[in-house]
């Protein structure tokens, strides 16, 4: 879907496009968590020879990409309840020694999704506060303090374009100042002291114009030559 406005035409990415985007920056011989959503699809776009080795907080290591619709496997679930495969040297655990993974910081890097992320670092992606919602946390905290990165991939902005890149976080608080790069649908931005530092923009997308749509305040980089 083409974006048009008085700065030029721009493409938004999709959800594959967002979790292939991530899968290229993440290096050879990494363990990686990978939460529900846009993240569950990153394992499906490693690049071809490249080893990493996901984990599920259920309890499984060495996680393959999604099956084939004949090769289900109806007892092999990642956290998400999605079916998946294991790759060759795969295993079981029982879910006290998953989190004893994590806590123990064994996890190079955790991938998760996010309703807002503050300029800090701090991470909202549990509750929207919206009454009568479930009070569901699950894993996510413990993943944010224990894994040594945490990643963010999101769209860059909410469906009525409200920002969630944000000076602070209006949600309940997942964990504080744990995020250090974030994925979304218009750039790949660092958590750096001044703000986000953008590393990358979609083609065709300007500065300015992605700034428009950031509440948190942007530090330029090399993106698209700094423009």
């Amino acid at each position: 879907m083409k974006s048009e406005n008085n700065f030029g035409k721009w493409t938004p990415l999709d959800r594959g496009g967002l979790a292939r985007r991530v899968a290229q920056d993440i290096p050879e011989g990494w363990y990686v968590n990978l939460g529900v959503g846009v993240p569950t699809q990153v394992a499906d776009h490693v690049p071809q020879g490249r080893e990493v080795v996901f984990h599920s907080e259920n309890g499984i290591l060495g996680l393959g990409p999604a099956p084939m619709a004949d090769k289900i496997d109806r007892w092999l679930v990642n956290a998400g309840k999605q079916y998946v495969t294991l790759v060759r040297g795969g295993s079981f655990f029982h879910h006290a020694d998953s989190f004893t993974m994590i806590r123990g910081r064994h996890l190079d890097l955790c991938v998760l999704g996010a309703f807002e992320v503050a300029q800090n670092g701090d991470l909202a992606n549990w509750s929207t506060a919206t009454p009568g919602a479930a009070p569901a946390v699950g894993g996510a905290m413990d993943l944010a303090v224990g894994a040594k990165r945490l990643w963010v991939v999101m769209d860059h902005t909410t469906k009525d374009g409200r920002p969630k890149l944000l000076r602070k976080c209006t949600y309940p608080l997942t964990a504080p100042a744990c995020v250090s790069r974030v994925y979304t649908s218009l750039a790949v931005l660092d958590v750096v002291p001044e703000g986000f530092r953008v590393v990358e923009m979609v083609p065709g997308l300007s500065f300015n114009e992605l700034q428009a749509r950031t509440e948190a305040q942007l530090v330029q980089g090399d993106a698209n030559g700094g423009k």
